[in-house]
């Protein structure tokens, strides 16, 4: 079977990269769910698997959503407060740009201890008791944590415990595995190009292959295996990531 990928499809998918130096590119208002009653927006999938996983730690009243999907217009409100509130050492840290925050993807939140009064910017997120259960368990249903510790100079971002980002199964499991953050991961992807050796995730009964696809213009053409389960992300940058579920 022959797969035609369009190049403004780089810009859409669960594995696109957003930072400093990987601008959002198409808006993402569209597959917004509310998360809560809060009225909390996440894309669909993000929201689904969200709900799973707090089902599952239970007790799940002790964590609250801050902040979801954000359209421009409220990232650049909140970047212009910050610096005016906090400066702009401090707003560089934790704030990113307005068209270069996840936020605006819908498929990063933020989450925090339910207490009486929560920092926006900044909302406490600790590493014991059900908040840890949660991490634990995050990977498993595609989130991990975006901006970690020592990871500062690659993301850009200072360390944020509450920042989850979806970017689904398995490579949030394989990035908590290999101890890794997502700008690394992106970039490693890029030595399985394709035509050549695979990633190969295998878990219990999965054995999941993911390669990557340098676009070549406005159309690349790619050959596939028939009846073969598939996902296609863009990786916001200059291709696809395509990870397929073999048998």
């Amino acid at each position: 079977m022959e797969l035609k990928l369009l190049k403004e499809e780089i810009y859409r998918g669960e594995l696109i990269l957003v930072n400093a130096g990987h601008p959002i590119r198409r808006k993402f208002s569209n597959k917004l769910i509310p998360f809560t009653r809060k009225n909390v927006l996440l894309h669909a999938r993000a929201a689904s698997m969200l709900v799973h996983l707090m089902s599952e730690i239970e007790h799940e009243d002790e964590i609250v959503p801050v902040s979801g999907y954000r359209p421009e217009h409220e990232q650049e409100a909140i970047y212009w407060n910050s610096v005016r509130d906090n400066g702009k050492e401090f707003t560089k840290q934790y704030v990113a740009l307005p068209g270069r925050s996840e936020h605006q993807t819908g498929l990063a939140i933020d989450l925090g201890e339910n207490t009486e009064d929560i920092d926006f910017i900044r909302p406490n997120f600790p590493y014991t008791g059900i908040f840890g259960e949660f991490r634990e368990k995050a990977s498993k249903y595609g989130f991990i944590e975006r901006y970690r510790s020592g990871k500062e100079e690659i993301t850009g971002i200072s360390h944020e415990p509450w920042h989850f980002r979806y970017v689904g199964y398995p490579h949030a499991e394989i990035i908590k595995k290999m101890d890794i953050c997502f700008e690394e991961y992106i970039e490693l992807l890029k030595q399985y190009e394709v035509g050549k050796e695979h990633f190969v995730f295998q878990h219990k009964e999965n054995h999941i292959e993911i390669f990557y696809v340098p676009a070549t213009g406005d159309e690349t053409y790619i050959n596939m295996p028939d009846g073969v389960p598939y996902q296609i992300s863009g990786n916001n940058s200059d291709g696809f990531i395509i990870t397929v579920w073999k048998v």
